[in-house]
């Protein structure tokens, strides 16, 4: 049996989190939501995450600092980061590409490809 693959879902609102674990259960994933900042560190290191998907509009989840946390750190930079954000919001989707993010998309694209995405992504 192939081993279980964790996502770190940085996503607050219950109903797109719910859409997107019903996206990846049934392929094998398994997923660990992040409701705040502040869970990151612990989960990064006690998990050893497969990938990272991150909600850029999330206010609570202060994206950029987790950005920042990921790809400016030696022990998680390598961990691939898919994020998604409002296809109007300009500076959110420049200040993910400054701080390295490996794949950001739409709100909905990511709605309409989620699975194929984090797999083009890893």
């Amino acid at each position: 049996m192939a081993q279980e693959k964790t996502l770190l879902v940085g996503v607050s609102d219950i109903f797109f989190y719910t859409k997107i674990r019903d996206a990846f259960l049934p392929h094998g994933y398994s997923l660990q939501r992040v409701k705040k900042q502040e869970d990151w560190q612990e989960k990064l290191s006690t998990l050893e995450p497969h990938a990272v998907i991150l909600n850029m509009n999330d206010e609570k989840l202060e994206a950029s600092t987790t950005l920042r946390l990921l790809k400016g750190n030696d022990q998680f930079k390598h961990i691939p980061v898919l994020a998604f954000a409002n296809h109007e919001e300009v500076e959110t989707w420049k200040q993910a590409k400054e701080l390295g993010i490996n794949k950001i998309v739409s709100r909905n694209e990511f709605s309409a490809r989620t699975l194929a995405l984090l797999e083009e992504l890893t």
